[in-house]
């Protein structure tokens, strides 16, 4: 069951801090004994996933999904969600789902502005295709540009493969150049993102594999074999992980814990946090 999502928020005195809480725990009430009305935007390439994760959701939800091509124009992908978001206020929705991750900082300064935004704490898609950032970080922490595709990305991307162009740094929307993080985040914090970030990456660039995320419950007859010959194309070798749809459920099912999702207050925007643990936060319109 969906632990009490507003324990992600300290309280303050000032503005509507209090209003946001009783929200929030009307929210986390409601949600344990009735079913609540949802908002959810989701990438179409995790179509199959949250179609499938819908039918036994006891929730009733209205799902709508963007274009894999607007990843590419993170800035055009921000401006559109953002509409939706506002649009949903006239809906009567009770919280409104975000099935991305940070996508190319195209989540990052998304605003809540009636109603709360759940989102899985992702850097991307893999995440959500692997079913936990754990998942993720035992993988792919060491090799952040590894190639990777799934029936998704196949059926719906004109490239069928994803993959971050030169480092992550860039896919995500930070700095290339060391002084710029230092300018930014101080010595310390620019030393551990140039480390964790930068330099794993351009490890991995040289990396021949392509991932193909295989997911029991979506993927069709001749997904593996479509995937390997994609590989052989493009001169790669292919490496089948096991996927899970686990994340994607717990976001239409309510199950909304801190560790795996983040919930952003009415009055609150998503920021970057850019680690392997948190990497998004909450913070008050007011403060940025």
């Amino acid at each position: 069951m969906i632990s009490a999502i507003f324990i992600q928020f300290s309280i303050r005195s000032r503005g509507g801090r209090r209003q946001q809480l009783r929200r929030l725990q009307f929210l986390s009430d409601k949600i344990e004994e009735f079913p609540v009305r949802l908002r959810l935007l989701g990438c179409e390439v995790l179509t199959r996933e949250i179609c499938h994760s819908l039918a036994s959701s006891p929730h009733v939800i209205d799902a709508e999904f963007t274009r894999i091509g607007l990843h590419d124009t993170p800035e055009e992908l921000r401006r559109l969600i953002q509409c939706r978001i506002d649009a949903a206020a006239a809906g009567g929705y009770d919280a409104i789902l975000l099935c991305y991750g940070l996508c190319g900082n195209a989540t990052a300064g998304l605003c809540a502005r009636h109603i709360p935004l759940i989102i899985p704490r992702a850097h991307d898609c893999c995440t959500l295709l692997l079913g936990s950032k754990s998942a993720f970080n035992s993988r792919f922490a060491d090799q952040p540009s590894s190639r990777f595709t799934s029936v998704g990305y196949m059926e719906r991307s004109a490239e069928s493969v994803a993959s971050h162009p030169g480092t992550i740094a860039r896919a995500i929307g930070l700095p290339e150049r060391y002084d710029d993080y230092v300018y930014k985040y101080g010595e310390e914090n620019a030393r551990y993102i140039w480390e964790t970030l930068v330099e794993a990456a351009e490890t991995s660039a040289g990396d021949n594999r392509l991932y193909f995320i295989d997911i029991p419950e979506t993927s069709p007859p001749g997904g593996a074999a479509r995937c390997e010959e994609l590989a052989r194309t493009a001169g790669l070798q292919c490496v089948r992980l096991q996927g899970s749809i686990a994340l994607v459920e717990k976001l239409v099912m309510g199950e909304w814990g801190s560790e795996d999702f983040l919930t952003v207050a009415p009055g609150q925007c998503i920021a970057g946090v850019y680690d392997f643990d948190e990497i998004i936060a909450a913070r008050d319109l007011a403060a940025e």
